[in-house]
């Protein structure tokens, strides 16, 4: 990254000893960060402990965090106003360019703007290399680019605001922001800039000139792209953002999201959170009637910071679904903050039992994380994927969940032991019985570093195996899942790739290929323990760049899709969101211009649910960057519904195994035409970064009755089999019992919140 990033850096250097400094004195361990002191075994202090943590974070974070904080910026506004005068040009060209950079991550756009005019005349005033001027006028045109985005579409936002293709509405009304960013991004043209450079200024100077409405013919030749063609009419139905309509539309930073039924009506409700160290949780309790509302105080959520991403499990198997807080990813040692486990007493109501359960004895940076029974006892296991560091080596944490000891749920930590510690910079994590033998096996995406594919040897521990399967890359992945994206009963792994920046798309949409290091993992597994790379032959060697992302059958045919929300922290990466369509699990197809997904706001957890009961998935996305100055609106993209598609929903009930059967495998065989077919699905929430419901949807296509049901139950080896199940419902399942119990959905109309 550019000067953004050192000036991120020195931030994190400048609070560094405060930062050790605080966390030693919560910890009452100077000599070991990160460490509490023992587990409270009281629930309610338990809580008010968390409250009281988070608290104190929240007030640290102006001084001490490297994205949220301000301390470097006041102290330059202090430089300039006081020392200003005795500065040399040289001196004045640093200080202004880095309060500008300043002031525009906290969203002052003006003020920023103000300091960089002014370090590029102290620059021309000192003779600054032609670079150092390159820089200027680079975060120059960013921030006028961030003026036109906060005037047109964060201050007056439509339906269609930031989805390409940008007509109608989401033009900028006021061209103020982008047609001052396309005279200073021409001005960088004129310097004479290295292939990189061109392909990032040329990449925004094409989005600028889509915000006023200009055709790319606009531009010279040598920085001129072409847009992606737009299906014929009808060959894509185009998803609606009714977030706005429905009054859920949280304007904040990036963050998490769980859709699932969280007080037992039946009904698929929304929980999100926000990497904002100030920002409490929120609650969107389902109606039933086409509306959503806030119950974030009733659910206990007051005082409940922070939290990059969310994850849903039943870890006391008591029939509800509990919530798994991450905190404190990219702050490095800084980000020595409690995650939560807040358990849920069944009407949507949370406690934080963290301390209580033995979670909070070691708190590192993370913001994935993922359930599994990784020992077949019947409850739910956690791995957390932590951020380690060259200079800030840490495990990843594997918690056993020893089941109840006494009045609690127990977890106790066995990484060392396991030898699934990684000490790598984790970004996303995903179980899968990738070899058959029911054992969940544990996949870890790593930024800068190999990924690991840690068999599970039944034994409680763990080997790694991404090398001699293949899996290792890409070496900068983010987001990661195991699926059956070709319905073979084997499990695949999808491992996104991080390279996709405005410069890659740019080249790409000129026509240049990518190499082998710039694209995804597709990994179509046998079943057997061997994977083989199918992402050129499936049409994804394309550029990515996601973060929030996560798979569903939004068209009902039985092969999942999937939808990236993209970016990067910089305010720079102004890049679609990207949703492909599952081609009958041989290719995939780029639908995101004719699609409505297509979002140029930053991207984070999607989830893929069925809001309104109608039988199609809608899609969830919360959005919003990682600097103050970078926040949008959450969105839903509501599925306008693909005519003659049926499917089915399934809900297991564990006995044996954990409650909601998570790892579990379904395969409902199906006829269409004649011809029989399987379509399978893993019980889990998806991918790393967004949850969908336990409750499983499967599309059948055409097939209004699934011949033979299976529900394959890891713990005790049972395949359980049922005939002849009509679509078209809700399906709820004991493990061990025949019998079904059947819900037929009463479909709804979304309403306005008005």
């Amino acid at each position: 990254m550019r000067t953004l990033i050192f000036f991120v850096m020195d931030l994190r250097k400048l609070v560094g000893a405060l930062s050790v400094l605080a966390i030693a004195l919560l910890s009452g361990c100077d000599d070991k960060a990160g460490w509490t002191d023992e587990s409270d075994p009281d629930v309610e202090r338990s809580h008010q402990r968390m409250l009281i943590e988070l608290e104190e974070i929240r007030r640290r974070t102006p001084d001490e965090n490297p994205f949220m904080g301000d301390a470097a910026t006041r102290e330059l506004r202090m430089r300039l106003a006081n020392f200003g005068g005795l500065m040399t040009a040289d001196d004045k060209f640093d200080a202004h360019m880095r309060l500008g950079i300043g002031e525009l991550n906290l969203g002052n756009e003006r003020e920023a703007i103000a300091n960089l005019e002014a370090a590029i005349e102290m620059g021309d005033e000192a003779g600054i290399q032609i670079s150092e001027k390159y820089e200027a006028l680079y975060f120059l045109s960013i921030a006028w680019l961030r003026l036109g985005e906060t005037a047109n579409c964060c201050r007056s936002p439509s339906p269609e605001s930031c989805i390409v293709p940008l007509q109608g509405d989401a033009l900028h009304s006021d061209p103020e922001g982008s047609e001052n960013a396309l005279k200073y991004l021409e001005q960088m043209l004129e310097i004479g800039l290295d292939a990189g450079r061109l392909s990032e200024t040329a990449w925004l100077m094409n989005v600028a000139t889509m915000t006023l409405g200009n055709p790319p013919e606009s531009l010279p030749e040598n920085v001129r792209i072409q847009w992606p063609a737009v299906g014929s009419p009808g060959s894509f139905p185009r998803f609606r953002n009714i977030a706005a309509d429905l009054g859920i539309d949280t304007f904040n930073l990036s963050g998490g999201a769980i859709a699932d039924d969280f007080n037992g009506d039946g009904l698929i409700d929304i929980v999100t959170s926000s990497f904002d160290t100030g920002s409490e949780l929120r609650f969107w309790k389902n109606t039933g009637t086409g509306t959503f509302l806030d119950r974030s105080k009733e659910a206990g959520f007051s005082g409940l910071f922070g939290g990059l991403n969310l994850l849903q499990a039943d870890y006391d198997n008591d029939g509800d679904l509990d919530l798994l807080v991450l905190r404190g990813a990219y702050f490095s040692r800084a980000g020595q903050h409690p995650n939560s486990l807040l358990r849920n007493d069944g009407t949507g109501v949370f406690t934080d039992v963290t301390y209580a359960t033995g979670l909070g004895v070691r708190n590192f940076p993370t913001q994935t994380a993922g359930w599994a029974d990784f020992d077949l006892d019947g409850d739910l296991d956690l791995y957390v994927g932590n951020e380690s560091e060259v200079e800030f080596r840490i495990p990843g944490q594997l918690f056993r969940n020893d089941g109840r000891q006494g009045k609690f749920v127990r977890f106790v930590e066995i990484s060392a032991e396991a030898g699934v510690e990684n000490f790598r910079f984790a970004k996303g994590v995903s179980w899968g019985d990738f070899n058959s033998d029911r054992y969940p096996d544990l996949y870890i995406s790593n930024q800068g570093e190999a990924n690991r594919l840690y068999r599970n040897n039944g034994d409680g521990t763990f080997t790694d195996v991404a090398s001699q399967t293949g899996v290792e890359g890409p070496a900068n992945s983010f987001p990661v899942w195991f699926w059956d994206f070709n319905n073979d009963g084997a499990e695949d792994l999808f491992v996104s790739d991080y390279n996709g920046r405005p410069s890659v798309r740019f080249r790409y949409l000129r026509g240049e290929k990518l190499g082998d290091g710039e694209i995804c993992g597709l990994y179509a597994g046998d079943g057997k323990g061997n994977f083989q790379n199918r992402s050129r032959s499936a049409g994804l060697d394309v550029p990515m760049l996601p973060m929030g992302s996560n798979f569903g059958d939004i068209d009902n045919d039985g092969f999942p899709d999937f939808y990236l929300g993209t970016g990067t922290p910089e305010f720079s990466a102004i890049t679609p969101n990207l949703f492909f369509l599952n081609q009958g699990g041989q290719k995939f197809q780029d639908v995101t211009w004719e699609s409505g997904f297509g979002h140029l706001q930053k991207g984070h957890a999607v989830a893929f649910a069925d809001f309104d009961q109608d039988g199609d998935l809608d899609v969830f996305e919360q959005m919003g960057g990682a600097f103050p100055g970078d926040k949008y609106y959450d969105a839903l993209f509501e599925n306008p519904g693909f005519g003659g598609s049926h499917w089915i929903s399934v809900r297991l009930d564990g006995v044996e195994s954990n409650r909601f059967g998570v790892g579990c495998r379904l395969r409902a065989v199906i006829e269409e035409g004649g011809v029989e077919r399987s379509v399978y699905s893993h019980v889990n929430s998806g991918g790393s970064f967004g949850g969908n419901p336990l409750t499983q949807h499967l599309g059948l296509g055409s097939a209004k009755v699934v011949k033979r049901l299976e529900i394959f139950w890891p713990a005790t080896g049972v395949t359980q089999v049922f005939k002849n199940v009509e679509a078209g419902r809700k399906i709820r399942i004991k493990e061990g019992s025949q019998r079904i119990r059947s819900e037929k959905l009463r479909p709804f109309r979304f309403q306005s919140a008005d």
